[in-house]
């Protein structure tokens, strides 16, 4: 799966497309405001695994949605007022908001999606429908 860019053309990919380039990192131009959680794409037999490093967050702050075959997980973080007693010498880290947008493929059950989130990792499980898994070896005879 690659990240859904948000400039006018709105290119989706497809999630099979991604798994095979071990190369993308992101595919947008980082700013220095700006947030991309981590996500690795493995597929199993019967599903497909996304896993998003967001660390810090809290289950209540990430929205996860399906819309005409695109899935999007996003957190928005309000600006937390700083205490004025406060004077950081350095600040390497804080929660910033967050989009990322996926295109399903058409063999993704989306009714059967599930989420967890435990450790800082997102983990969604995007089940394959029962026509795209794996059929056994069958015998057929002849009339």
């Amino acid at each position: 799966m690659k990240l859904a860019h948000t400039t006018a053309n709105n290119w989706l990919p497809s999630l099979i497309d991604e798994m095979f380039k071990n190369d993308y990192l992101g595919g947008t131009t980082e700013t220095a405001k700006s947030f991309v959680p981590s996500i690795n794409v493995a597929e199993r037999e019967e599903s497909y695994l996304l896993e998003l490093s967001i660390p810090g967050f809290s289950k209540d702050e990430v929205q996860i949605e399906v819309d005409k075959d695109v899935l999007t997980i996003a957190s928005q973080v309000e600006k937390i007022e700083e205490d004025a007693a406060l004077k950081f010498t350095r600040r390497e880290f804080g929660k910033k908001s967050f989009k990322r947008s996926f295109n399903l493929p058409e063999t993704v059950n989306q009714n059967d999606i599930d989420a967890s989130y435990n450790n800082g990792v997102l983990l969604i499980t995007l089940p394959k429908k029962e026509e795209a898994l794996p059929q056994p070896k069958r015998k057929i005879s002849l009339k």
